[in-house]
């Protein structure tokens, strides 16, 4: 299978999934809206309103899969991927504003109380509610984490988000009902616009991260653990390695130093494996661009690897570790040994102590 069949069915999948949270939230949004119709309930009302935002978030989410499922074109050289990082972005504001608009509702009635009816009942349509919620949104976060899309992701932790809240609800409302204590409705309202606005942040502000092409730490040292486990003595250094996210796609840049003395069919053939290494190993669709740099024999003989090189000007004192760290800067590596080179021209004890033992290696 090629790696564009294999999108096409990660892109078929992400449909399926959202097309059955678009119908069950449906469903779940007409059963919440007659609970608060039997009871007269706030905190019930809250619930359906975040159901709304369920509904309109997962028809943006079935749009923007469908739209970041296209291939490349001349108005889009990497893809239409970050559509997902927008379409989180809207998730996020929705629920906010429904956090917003369940506090208005909530001091609404604090001053202007309601009586309540039917609660056992109102109470058992929530909890199953809550819970085909909360089967639906564990399935929806384990396949965005599966197939890496933060729109699935996105989807499945606003209906966690709701089947948490529909619970706690379903416990408040049990409350309220034993204790005849109706004030409680409102207030246990307040306490989920408060939980429901914090989430819809949490979304808004990965989307906003995913926009502005904010380094990702998993997906980089993912990246690392890749090119370290399949290092390569010819390959010097690898620096200035930047990672961008377009939804599921990833598009991996850096500069590749090899030695100097090597032709130009050796270097492009050093190039393509380092890239195959990445594309076979990240997860999704992983696009690399490499630049190759030869090495400086002054400088760089201290850290390379090659044990046979025939122009080696400086026998080799240590291997360096590739990190996150080192591989994002914008410089070869031996800037790293620079400090040690600087305390070889000091005079002090522990310098003199390093230099002789280096004349005894020598010996």
């Amino acid at each position: 299978m090629n790696s564009y069949q294999g999108t096409n069915i990660v892109d078929q999948e992400k449909r399926r999934l959202i097309i059955w949270s678009v119908v069950i939230s449906l469903l779940l949004l007409a059963i919440k809206f007659y609970s608060y119709f039997l009871t007269g309930s706030t905190a019930i009302l809250t619930d359906a309103m975040e159901s709304i935002v369920n509904v309109v978030a997962s028809v943006f989410a079935l749009y923007s899969i469908y739209l970041s499922s296209l291939p490349k074109d001349s108005n889009h050289p990497y893809g239409h991927g970050k559509i997902e990082f927008f379409s989180a972005g809207i998730e996020g504001t929705l629920i906010i504003l429904a956090g917003v608009f369940i506090i208005y509702q909530s001091v609404r009635a604090m001053i202007f109380p309601q009586v309540l009816a039917e609660l056992p009942l109102g109470m058992a349509l929530v909890g199953f509610s809550g819970l085909v919620n909360g089967v639906l949104g564990y399935i929806l976060q384990k396949k965005g984490r599966l197939l890496h899309s933060i729109t699935l992701e996105a989807d499945g932790r606003h209906l966690s988000t709701d089947a948490i809240s529909s619970f706690v609800l379903i416990a408040g409302i049990g409350v309220i009902y034993f204790s005849g204590w109706v004030f409680l409705d409102s207030l246990l309202s307040l306490a989920f616009a408060g939980y429901i606005i914090f989430n819809g942040y949490v979304l808004v502000r990965r989307s906003v991260a995913g926009l502005m092409d904010e380094s990702n730490p998993k997906v980089v040292n993912l990246a690392v653990q890749v090119l370290n486990r399949n290092r390569k003595a010819n390959w010097i250094d690898i620096h200035n390695m930047r990672v961008q996210q377009y939804g599921g796609d990833s598009h991996i840049d850096l500069h590749l130093t090899l030695p100097y003395y090597f032709d130009l069919v050796r270097v492009h053939d050093q190039v393509e494996e380092v890239e195959e290494v990445l594309e076979k190993n990240m997860p999704g669709y992983t696009e690399v661009f490499v630049h190759a740099d030869p090495c400086l024999p002054e400088s760089c003989c201290h850290y390379c690897q090659v044990s046979d090189c025939a122009v080696r000007k400086y026998p080799k004192r240590k291997k360096i570790k590739w990190t996150a760290e080192n591989m994002s800067k914008n410089q070869k590596h031996y800037h790293e040994l620079s400090h040690l080179s600087s305390l070889r021209t000091q005079s002090s004890p522990v310098v003199e102590k390093i230099q002789s033992g280096d004349k005894k290696e020598k010996k």
